[in-house]
């Protein structure tokens, strides 16, 4: 097993994205021997350990196929094309409602990691095979997601409004249509849309700041 030392850091300091990176209160110091249960479990397998947006990402061939998170409440695998594995024994989870291609695998303790773990090989392996088939998870495209009436009617009426939407790249706008549909009731989509309204002008995504 080929270890990276960017990794030992990130161990010891986390991610470094948020101010807690080196304190005690950095997510990754939740998880250290869970972090490094899976860090072990993926380097058997023959992947490249790699530090990539700050935190733990294996690579075959140059393709990332698996990294290694930590967030408050659980740690584990994110399957980079988890959407195209088999997943026989029904342990992969979408990271987000709408999540389309990635896939994890969740962890709150050692001993359920002990436990998966000739699972969780198999499910390794089977990720280096999708790379080596060039296959590629379909995803929607943003002509896929339909617009609730109250934005459109609000974008036909409102040029400078719709002049900004469109100038945003597909992935803020998916955003924003999702946030805007997620409600049932009409007046709650339309309050939405209003307290957007400024950040799109911006040129801001729903989640920018």
């Amino acid at each position: 097993m080929l270890t990276n030392p960017k990794i030992d850091d990130y161990l010891l300091e986390g991610c470094g994205r948020c101010p807690l990176g080196g304190t005690p209160g950095c997510k990754v110091h939740l998880w250290t021997q869970e972090l490094k249960f899976l860090r072990r479990l993926v380097l058997e397998c023959g992947l490249v350990e790699e530090r990539k947006w700050g935190v733990p990402c294996y690579t075959h061939n140059g393709a990332n196929v698996i990294m290694i998170y930590a967030f408050k409440d659980n740690c584990g695998l994110s399957f980079l094309k988890g959407a195209l594995l088999s997943d026989g024994h029904q342990i992969l989870e979408r990271a987000g409602e709408n999540s389309q291609v990635g896939r994890l695998v969740r962890f709150t303790d050692v001993q359920r990691i002990a436990q998966l773990a000739s699972i969780l090989k198999e499910y390794i392996f089977e990720a280096v095979e999708v790379e080596n088939a060039g296959l590629k998870v379909k995803t929607k495209s943003i002509s896929d997601y339909a617009v609730p009436l109250e934005f459109q009617e609000r974008l036909d009426r409102d040029p400078e409004l719709r002049e900004a939407y469109q100038a945003l790249t597909p992935g803020r706008r998916k955003g924003y249509l999702l946030h805007f549909s997620g409600s049932k009731n009409a007046k709650t989509r339309e309050a939405r849309i209003e307290r957007n309204i400024p950040k799109i002008l911006k040129g801001l995504g729903f989640h920018d700041r």
